[in-house]
């Protein structure tokens, strides 16, 4: 198996591709474009080009259009681009150093030391990728743990609820499902799907704030006094204040998501909810939509005070403003997802 790498030599004029051939041929594949638009061509298509020999003057596509191809469909990052010129025309030089290119050969060719140069910086720029793809995949196996972390953590809580621990797999389901509509629907609230899958990650932490609750209010079979649904009121500030103590373990997005929901997760549209008394979008959409998938859920699951209701019963009473008041925009989506149920 070859296991050398590519250069790609990129010349109008034969000539100086067969003196460059000849220099790297021993320790290189050697790949040959006659012009610019047919070395964009390979370069899009073959994976494995170290590095590319770019002469600037081509009479089609030029070395500055290569580059700025390079750049937009980020080739630039991973393949280092040597220039190829006998012209001493500083302006281009600089525009090309702009767009990316590491190092100027300058016509005619000096074979040994033009081999150490671009011979070191192919190591070079294999070294950095493979350092990023070492890094990549720690990165990935500590959110991972992360997740994990807080996952159990979090269901770690239900079951002092008295839940099995599904609520907090069905409050992920429901968000992912309302927070895709919402931002589907409305421009306003548009996010990417990879911030939805954080926000969806942080929802797991929004009632975390109930470790701090003592178990004869949380567990109560009957309705809370006045006194007692204070201390439940707690359990968001709580929450935030254990978050606050643990931000080193997580994804600093999925912890400022994970913060916010937690804090403000009880918060209404009219400003009647807790602990802040934020009303409209003083409320983040994110806290808006986990509050629709945590109430519908409670609504729907059997808790210690109550039975389940149904979903059509669910669905009345928080289209209703029996729940508090929300989002009108968030219960157009709402209403468009329990139809697809």
């Amino acid at each position: 198996m070859d296991n050398r790498g590519t250069v790609l030599i990129v010349d109008d004029v034969e000539i100086n591709r067969l003196i460059l051939k000849e220099m790297f041929d021993e320790s290189y594949n050697i790949i040959e474009a006659s012009g610019g638009a047919e070395a964009v061509s390979i370069i899009n298509n073959n994976k494995n080009v170290s590095a590319v020999l770019l002469d600037l003057l081509m009479p089609d596509v030029n070395g500055i259009d290569v580059l700025k191809t390079m750049n937009k469909n980020g080739k630039i990052k991973n393949i280092p681009v040597f220039l190829i010129t006998a012209a001493d025309d500083q302006e281009i030089l600089l525009e090309a150093f702009g767009l990316g290119a590491v190092d100027v050969i300058m016509k005619p060719f000096i074979a040994q030391f033009l081999k150490c140069r671009i011979g070191n910086i192919i190591e070079l720029y294999k070294y950095r990728r493979k350092l990023e793809s070492v890094v990549k995949e720690q990165t990935k196996r500590l959110n991972e743990l992360m997740h994990s972390t807080v996952e159990v953590l979090a269901t770690a809580i239900e079951f002092r609820d008295c839940e099995s621990g599904e609520h907090v797999k069905r409050i992920c389901v429901l968000t992912e499902e309302l927070m895709t509509e919402v931002s589907n629907m409305y421009p306003e609230y548009y996010l990417p799907p990879e911030e939805i899958d954080k926000i969806v990650a942080s929802a797991v932490l929004h009632d975390v704030g109930k470790i701090a609750i003592p178990d004869s209010i949380l567990n109560k079979p009957g309705r809370l006094t006045k006194e007692e649904f204070e201390i439940m009121k707690q359990h968001t500030v709580k929450g935030c204040e254990l978050l606050s103590s643990i931000p080193a373990i997580m994804d600093q997005e999925v912890y400022s998501y994970g913060y916010d929901i937690c804090r403000h997760h009880h918060e209404r549209w009219d400003g009647k909810g807790y602990p802040d008394g934020l009303a409209g979008d003083e409320i983040s959409i994110w806290a808006q939509v986990v509050a629709v998938a945590d109430v519908y859920d409670a609504l729907t699951s059997p808790r210690v005070y109550k039975a389940a209701f149904s979903s059509e019963k669910a669905k009345d009473m928080i289209f209703g403003g029996e729940c508090g008041t929300f989002n009108p925009k968030i219960m157009k989506a709402f209403a468009n997802i329990m139809e697809r149920h």
